[in-house]
């Protein structure tokens, strides 16, 4: 690879990693070329673009992206792959379930959101993350439980209890 090539691999990545919020990375040393090829079908199926590159030209594209990578790039060592996709979770999913046949791919490292997760031991937190509008959903919801717990009791005998109780509270005043 020459120079030119590089640096068009370089600035390719640098628009990756610019466009994206989450960026996964992975080791598929070990996997055959029939199990690559299994790989990035169902990485393509489950929105999940994956891309080789040498780990210097990562690296390179990580610094000009303007964005902090913190430890990540302490991941780049061995061959190393980029895994990147609009859902957060859809990488880690995809890497947990292709092992249910392969013991690869190895997840080195991710970064969600400024978040950095180290280590293939992080791949079940990444499969069970939150999105923002997971989360956002739950906290309306926890919102709207006591609400509903009122309408709820006044359809109830509450509500006729209640409904009486108003009731004699005006009779009494006039």
């Amino acid at each position: 690879m020459n120079k030119t090539e590089k640096q068009a691999v370089v600035a390719e990545l640098t628009e990756t990693f610019k466009a994206n919020n989450f960026v996964y990375l992975a080791d598929t040393s070990g996997l055959t070329a029939n199990q690559t090829t299994r790989l990035r079908r169902m990485l393509f199926e489950k929105g999940v673009s994956m891309r080789m590159a040498k780990n210097t030209l990562i690296q390179l594209a990580m610094q000009n992206s303007g964005k902090d990578f913190g430890d990540l790039q302490t991941a780049l060592v061995g061959t190393s792959c980029i895994l990147t996709a609009e859902n957060m979770k859809s990488p880690a999913q995809a890497i947990k379930k292709f092992r249910e046949t392969s013991p690869a791919p190895l997840l080195k490292g991710a970064w969600i959101h400024t978040d950095v997760y180290l280590g293939d031991n992080q791949l079940d937190a990444l499969t069970k993350l939150k999105s923002k509008e997971d989360l956002i959903g739950e906290v309306i919801n926890m919102l709207q439980t006591p609400a509903r717990n009122v309408i709820s009791a006044l359809q109830n005998n509450a509500g006729n209890k209640l409904a009486a109780l108003v009731k004699a509270i005006e009779e009494k005043k006039s």
